[in-house]
């Protein structure tokens, strides 16, 4: 029995995630990971795609349940975890590859706003962002669980609740990213992913305050 911090969610999910990411990170050599929550997704991806460097990353004061993770699962390719707010300085790496979990629909849509610049500032030109979570399409829950999720998320925080997928998609684009894939995953959880345009400079176009 792990003393871990563990979250179930992320149990099981990675196995579904993996799968795509096999595919998508396939050429990708150093991955960013924004919001890593426990550190259970940077410990399993790490192990399971031995050719690319994995990068966690939490807000200041939230690292301690990666840096268990990781001295629990010693890996060559997992880095020391990073602080991170993505609506804050942005620490000064470059990346090809980036990926997200289960965090836009717990920031204000001005942290998702500022997620999509730093993409824009430190995701290569031919980069791969993959974002997994739960999305409204056409302003609708997919399904009676995602409507009552997001109630829920509205209630504890009027600034949260699941994104419309057309909404992120405009940030995207802003970010000069060209759609990639949109998978269903468990749970009426989805995948989207994109990958940066090879012209693409790092100065993100202006979008938003935060």
């Amino acid at each position: 029995m792990t003393s871990l911090p563990c979250s179930e969610a992320c149990e099981r999910n990675k196995e579904p995630i993996l799968a795509c990411l096999r595919v998508h990170f396939a050429d990708v050599r150093r991955v960013l990971e924004v919001g890593s929550g426990t550190g259970q997704h940077a410990v399993h991806f790490a192990a399971a795609l031995p050719h690319l460097r994995w990068q966690p990353s939490e807000r200041e004061g939230e690292l301690e349940a990666v840096r268990q993770w990781r001295a629990a699962h010693p890996l060559p390719n997992l880095e020391p975890p990073v602080a991170l707010d993505v609506r804050g300085e942005w620490p000064p790496l470059r990346c090809d590859g980036m990926f997200s979990a289960n965090t836009l629909h717990i920031m204000g849509w001005e942290g998702v706003e500022a997620l999509f610049r730093g993409v824009a500032r430190h995701l290569d030109p031919l980069g791969v962002l993959a974002i997994y979570g739960p999305f409204h399409y056409g302003g609708q829950a997919t399904s009676d669980s995602n409507a009552a999720f997001d109630q829920w998320l509205k209630r504890r925080d009027p600034a949260s609740g699941i994104r419309d997928a057309e909404a992120v998609q405009a940030l995207a684009a802003d970010a000069a990213l060209e759609a990639v894939a949109d998978h269903a995953m468990p749970a009426n959880n989805r995948l989207l992913v994109w990958r940066r345009r090879a012209e693409a400079d790092t100065q993100p176009r202006r979008h938003g305050s935060a």
